[in-house]
């Protein structure tokens, strides 16, 4: 049998064990054939030396997590206690910190986790204006909202607008329920849930109240010049060509655009064209106008979805052929 004993004196160790004792609870459990025993800010393992060993590890990982965020919740603790695999590691210890562009309310960190969302990383740092085209699930609208809130929090920019065309499915507006506000939320949904992720429920209400975060559909943007702003224009493939225009005519001094769009996913009118795939044609060999094509690879989602985006696209080949 094996002793050892760990200081936790660089981090709260209130914070460590939890209320009650409930998180020193969890560690018990992830290795039942261990002594554990808290004594102060000291954590002392008994028992064999390959099991110390695996517990070691994993509080390390719980001691960086807290030096870098000073607090973690009870589920984040459970998680990183039971990550074995490198991929879940990764949400909460980053070998390369750069990848990182802002952390949530629990601490976890939102970083570009693929090749192409790190291209749109490095050519946002670098261009005013990014098309980033890809399938669902890629990340692409997930990592403009992150690197808008970075730009926020760095004071880069004053504001952040979100915007969609309200066009989904063929579905008129006039024909949902409530009032505008109502019938328009559901199309912007998923920009709140990316917010949600990003900045702590107060200070986004602050935000949304005072302005400095906007939601809007894009007709909102007509007759608008968008200064010192990070602007996101997603599902952008349901906008029309004068839509799109007006769009990027609407970008002011000091401020930076993502437009995000699937071309395979288009809810337009069948007489109507979209208007992103004629910007990023006649757009591409502008200095200052960067272009990302993510595919099935930057799936981040269930691994499902990357074997039902080839089976639509191996269908969509056939179909041209």
């Amino acid at each position: 049998m094996t002793e050892t004993i760990i200081n936790l004196d660089s981090v709260n160790p209130i914070e460590f064990f939890g209320t009650n004792n409930g998180k020193l609870d969890l560690l018990k459990k992830r290795f039942p054939l261990l002594k554990i025993l808290s004594r102060g800010t000291q954590l002392k393992l008994s028992g064999a030396t390959e099991q110390i060993e695996q517990a070691k590890e994993k509080i390390e990982l719980l001691v960086q997590y807290l030096q870098r965020n000073g607090n973690v919740s009870h589920n984040y603790f459970e998680q990183i206690l039971g990550g074995d695999d490198a991929e879940s590691m990764d949400n909460f210890v980053e070998k390369n910190p750069h990848d990182v562009l802002v952390f949530g309310p629990n601490g976890k960190s939102v970083r570009a986790r693929t090749q192409n969302q790190k291209k749109m990383v490095a050519h946002a740092d670098k261009n005013d204006i990014i098309f980033a085209i890809g399938p669902a699930g890629t990340g692409k609208t997930y990592t403009a909202v992150a690197l808008a809130v970075r730009a926020l929090k760095n004071k880069l920019v004053k504001k952040i607008i979100l915007t969609r065309p309200a066009v989904e499915a063929g579905e008129s507006l006039g024909f949902l329920p409530g009032d505008l506000k109502e019938k328009i939320d559901p199309y912007l949904r998923p920009l709140y849930d990316a917010l949600d992720d990003m900045i702590p429920a107060d200070k986004l209400g602050y935000y949304m109240q005072t302005r400095v975060i906007e939601i809007a559909p894009l007709a909102y943007m007509r007759g608008r010049t968008l200064d010192n702003a990070f602007i996101i224009l997603d599902e952008a493939q349901n906008t029309t060509d004068l839509q799109i225009k007006m769009f990027l005519t609407r970008i002011g001094s000091n401020a930076k655009a993502i437009i995000t769009g699937d071309l395979t996913q288009i809810d337009l009118p069948k007489n109507q064209k979209s208007g992103l795939e004629k910007a990023t044609r006649i757009l591409k060999n502008i200095e200052g106008i960067a272009h990302i094509e993510l595919d099935e690879e930057d799936v981040v989602r269930h691994r499902l979805v990357k074997a039902i985006i080839r089976a639509y696209d191996k269908e969509r080949e056939n179909n041209e052929h």
